[in-house]
């Protein structure tokens, strides 16, 4: 039996990766009056679970899609704000049965859902050449959707998140090219009250102007909770499943409670029309993770961009 309980331990939440806000991880704000419209979609491929030591289990695999669509303003020529929504499909594919047990997993089937709602305030300070720009966000789930699962949309959780992005234009002979890197710490409603979820989240970019409409960046993400859970591993590292899941309480919030650690990273790339559009396409591997999905995600999307300042 040992062995069977691992799986149903490390639901591990491939949905909370639909499509990050970009906007967020900009350092340049637009000038007052302008505004910006992006609307992408994503596909996530779990294709199993990194337990609390490395090991790796190609089980429990889940796919989502979801589609997002951000609004960004800039109200002066430092400050601006945004909002955005996802909507997410998620499905499981594993082994029958689910390590869930759920019917929802057990049919094979998509569901469908929107996820959560996201507010934030960018502040630059800085030039045309670098940028510091603080961020505030607050990320509300839109209703209360079913979160227990292995292909769930979400983990309806309210947070606040407090962060800095920065960048840089390059000089001279790299003026084509450009640096970013970014920090989010998130202040996590706890799913039961003596386990804290706050986590922390970071960027590094790259990225050079092929011409002036061609570009291309590469990009690497990392997450660390400041708590939660282990699963523990089938190597018995630090301990056998289901580890600190050790109470019926506990691992019926499994897929809320576990100290995900990743690291990720992808690259893509954009392209600006002749009209007021830019299109653009990422994709993203799964590195490492500890009590974390292993898998690879795959966006394209577009951005509209509007000028109300006359």
């Amino acid at each position: 039996m040992i062995m069977k309980r691992p799986v149903g331990a490390l639901i591990a939440l491939g949905a909370t990766l639909a499509f990050p806000p970009r906007i967020n991880a900009q350092a340049f704000t637009p000038p007052a009056g302008v505004g910006q419209v992006t609307a992408a979609g994503q596909f996530v491929d779990n294709t199993g679970h990194w337990f609390s030591d490395g090991f790796f289990l190609p089980a429990g695999q889940s796919v989502t899609m979801s589609l997002h669509l951000e609004v960004d303003y800039g109200i002066t020529d430092r400050l601006s704000v945004s909002a955005g929504v996802p909507y997410v499909f998620a499905k499981y594919k594993g082994a029958l049965p689910p390590p869930s047990r759920l019917a929802i997993d057990a049919c094979k089937c998509w569901h469908s859902s929107f996820q959560d709602l996201s507010f934030s305030a960018r502040y630059r300070f800085g030039n045309d050449a670098w940028a510091i720009t603080p961020v505030a966000r607050y990320v509300m789930p839109t209703h209360d959707y079913r979160y227990k699962g292995e292909a769930v949309v979400g983990r309806n959780l309210q947070e606040a998140q407090a962060g800095v992005n920065a960048g840089l234009r390059l000089p001279g002979i790299l003026r084509r090219a450009s640096v970013g890197t970014g920090y989010t710490y998130s202040f996590v409603e706890k799913p039961l009250r003596e386990i804290s979820i706050n986590r922390s989240n970071g960027y590094f970019e790259v990225g050079y102007a092929l011409t002036d409409r061609f570009f291309v960046r590469g990009v690497s993400t990392w997450q660390k909770t400041h708590g939660g859970l282990r699963v523990g591993s089938p190597t018995g590292k630090p301990f056998f499943p289901p580890g600190e899941l050790n109470t019926p309480q506990r691992f019926a919030q499994r897929d809320r409670l576990l100290s995900t650690q990743y690291w990720h990273a992808g690259g893509g790339v954009s392209y600006a029309t002749a009209g007021p559009f830019d299109v653009f396409a990422e994709i993203t591997q799964y590195v490492w993770g500890r009590n974390a999905h292993r898998g690879r995600t795959f966006t394209a999307g577009a951005t509209w961009y509007f000028d109300r300042s006359n």
